[in-house]
């Protein structure tokens, strides 16, 4: 049986997260922390466990052996030292922590607790997206130099998104640090190693925080990376470009296209797409009951590479500037 607790209820996927590993054979969610004292109670009632009024109460009760992390961005170091310290299994939101300098502490003591650790990058496990890039790293599309990544939604102009999502403090950002996460972890993974970026931060709804971001990524071999998202655009389907030298591919939504050699350079669309992998929650409370790994591509490294990433592309932000990534 694997236990768990849920470290705050702030994210606005915190209980879907609790959902999931409740509906996971073997898996509990069996202890609730919560910052707001009405949230947790309703999140420890739901769940039919005690509610705690500290992190390390909830960590410490009876056979909890890990931790959903929820909470403000801006608490992920102090709670990942803390679950780390009490050798307690880590899944939690993106991002791992909002500078590279405290990523790599929370990678150090992680990696001495030889805890069990994933990280949210849910884009990872879907099929389209996994066929791009089987194709585009075939050699295909011939040498890659171009990804785009756009998405959206209208959280900001359609009053949805929580308050507190626009809480400078508590986020450590906006858009570009919450929903820009999913094309900021794609890019690498696609591309591989990111060496600059510079940003473009706008303020449509007039929020302390941008609602409305693009950054530009420059990669190792010359390829440039495009990272586009925002709260405050409607009707956009989730998309991805990838050009080569020898061709390119579009996902739209969850159909995926390619043009190349083999297609006559016309436009044709991929049929059968294999089916999503198991969510990062998933993979984690899997690899805790077996006592094997994540993926890399939801691994402690990945997690690291995107703080790097996105300290980069706030300092580039700051300074109207190019920022190097710190890795």
């Amino acid at each position: 049986m694997f236990q768990a607790a849920l470290i705050s209820g702030w994210h606005v996927h915190a209980e879907a997260y609790a959902r999931e590993l409740a509906a996971i054979p073997g898996c509990a969610v069996a202890a609730v922390y919560d910052e707001d004292a009405r949230r947790g109670r309703a999140l420890a009632d739901q769940f039919g466990c005690p509610l705690f009024d500290t992190a390390e109460g909830a960590l410490s009760a009876p056979g909890v052996q890990g931790g959903i992390l929820t909470s403000p961005t801006r608490d992920h170091p102090r709670l990942l030292a803390l679950m780390a310290g009490m050798g307690k299994h880590i899944f939690t939101e993106k991002v791992l922590t909002g500078s590279l300098a405290e990523a790599l502490e929370a990678r150090q003591a992680i990696e001495q607790a030889g805890v069990t650790f994933a990280i949210s990058f849910p884009h990872l496990s879907r099929g389209a997206l996994r066929v791009a890039r089987e194709i585009a790293q075939s050699g295909r599309l011939g040498r890659l130099t171009y990804a785009r990544v756009r998405n959206v939604h209208d959280g900001a102009v359609a009053g949805w998104l929580p308050e507190h999502f626009y809480d400078r403090e508590a986020c450590l950002g906006g858009a570009m640090i919450d929903l820009g996460a999913h094309p900021m972890y794609t890019l690498p993974w696609l591309l591989g190693r990111p060496l600059s970026v510079q940003s473009q931060f706008g303020f449509v709804t007039g929020r302390a925080v941008e609602d409305n971001a693009v950054c530009l990524l420059g990669f190792e071999d010359g390829a440039i990376g495009v990272s586009e998202t925002g709260f405050v655009s409607r009707g956009n389907p989730y998309t991805l470009e990838i050009s080569g030298t020898e061709g390119s591919l579009l996902v739209r939504g969850s159909e995926l296209s390619v043009c190349d050699k083999s297609t006559g350079m016309a436009w044709q669309r991929v049929d059968s797409l294999p089916s999503d992998r198991p969510s990062p929650l998933r993979q984690w409370a899997e690899a805790v009951l077996s006592g094997g790994a994540v993926a890399e591509e939801i691994s402690l490294d990945a997690a690291v590479r995107l703080s790097a990433v996105m300290d980069a592309a706030y300092a580039a932000s700051a300074t109207g500037g190019t920022a190097r990534v710190g890795m």
